[in-house]
């Protein structure tokens, strides 16, 4: 008998490689108002997280109250480097298209941004309506809200579900969900070296490519998949 009866997919970093591109662009437009962060403090503080607490943290950290129209020219300068710039995460669109058990997709972002991230890399009609934003549920990630919400519409138990996630705050929120996770370090802005995680956001194990995701379990994939 297969271990699980549901895949929950994070999207930003795991289905797509946009967490580096967004990263960046938040450096800069922050940069523009005169705040210097770096690329690591971006990947310790914001990965994972929705744009509020993004936010949040900022005037906690730094003091500084964004002005009204940060946040509409931050995500359209991101959408438009993601016009340009976004790719598909290798091996991807053989493993959904490969898997054999219902799955879903659960992010911290903006639904625009998810749709139109989907829509980009050819994914739309492969996730159809199984995705799931932070916008449904009263918190985000790290709390466990959002996997609990799709997990329940996908009529699926929490210990019957798989969560690929590859942010700490998504590790934190799918082992509060009391799921199996598995981090995915395949993405540009981490790599297989990336530094061990903090006890309390520890994988059951990490996936550093989608060509093992059927290697590691092969009673995911459907028999009607090319072998």
């Amino acid at each position: 008998m297969n271990e699980f009866d549901l895949v929950i997919f994070d999207c930003d970093g795991v289905l797509i490689d946009s967490e580096i591109i967004s990263a960046r662009m938040l450096v800069a437009e922050l940069g523009r108002l005169g705040l210097a962060i770096d690329l690591a403090y971006v990947e310790r503080h914001f990965l994972g997280r929705s744009y509020p607490v993004v936010m949040e943290t900022i005037r906690r950290d730094f003091g500084l109250d964004l002005p009204p129209g940060f946040e509409a020219q931050y995500r359209e300068s991101l959408l438009a480097a993601f016009r340009d710039d976004l790719t598909i995460v290798p091996h991807v669109r053989e493993v959904l298209e490969g898997i054999g058990v219902p799955f879903c997709v659960a992010t911290s972002s903006s639904p625009r941004r998810a749709e139109m991230s989907l829509d980009l890399v050819g994914l739309t009609a492969l996730v159809g309506d199984r995705l799931f934003t932070s916008t449904m549920v009263a918190r985000g990630k790290p709390a466990p809200d959002l996997f609990l919400f799709a997990a329940e519409r996908m009529g699926v138990l929490p210990d019957r579900t798989l969560v690929i996630e590859d942010s700490l705050t998504g590790i934190r929120a799918g082992l509060a969900a009391g799921m199996t996770v598995w981090r995915f370090v395949g993405g540009s802005h981490l790599g297989p070296d990336a530094p061990e995680e903090p006890p309390d956001a520890r994988p059951h194990r990490r996936l550093a490519s989608f060509a093992e995701f059927f290697q590691i379990a092969p009673g995911l994939k459907s028999a009607r998949a090319p072998a």
